[in-house]
């Protein structure tokens, strides 16, 4: 919780979850990632089996690092919760996100509340999670 690692240190842990078989969660609040450190992560996630838990809350994460981010869940199985709460996330990067959701049968949970995320765009999604028969825990503003 705000080491201020930021995207070089999101880049160090993309590189220790590669080999990883056991770590279940990564929370890096509030780290000062960007759009870079997110996509790191999300290179690290395609490969990934174990993780189920990645907290991005409270970074600098956009439509550019939520896109990278989609592209990652689209052939990830093992996530179950991303949380990107209070980033700088848009229409656009939660409408990639979407997207995703599209392909991704396993994340049980997504959080994008206090971002620049629009009403209409947060009901879309939670259509979009309705008519797949798969129960998303949280995708606006609280729990």
């Amino acid at each position: 919780y705000a080491n201020g690692i930021g995207d070089e240190g999101a880049g160090l842990l993309a590189d220790a979850l590669r080999g990883n078989t056991a770590l279940k969660e990564l929370l890096v609040y509030a780290n000062g990632i960007g759009d870079e450190g997110a996509g790191l992560l999300a290179d690290a996630l395609r490969g990934n089996t174990a993780l189920e838990r990645l907290d991005l809350y409270a970074n600098g994460i956009g439509d550019e690092g939520a896109g990278l981010l989609a592209d990652a869940l689209r052939g990830n199985t093992a996530l179950q919760e991303l949380r990107l709460g209070l980033n700088r996330i848009g229409d656009h990067g939660a409408g990639l996100l979407a997207d995703a959701l599209r392909a991704n049968t396993t994340l049980k949970e997504l959080y994008l509340g206090c971002n620049n995320v629009s009403h209409a765009r947060l009901q879309e999604i939670r259509v979009l999670i309705q008519t797949r028969g798969q129960r998303i825990a949280a995708v606006g503003e609280t729990k």
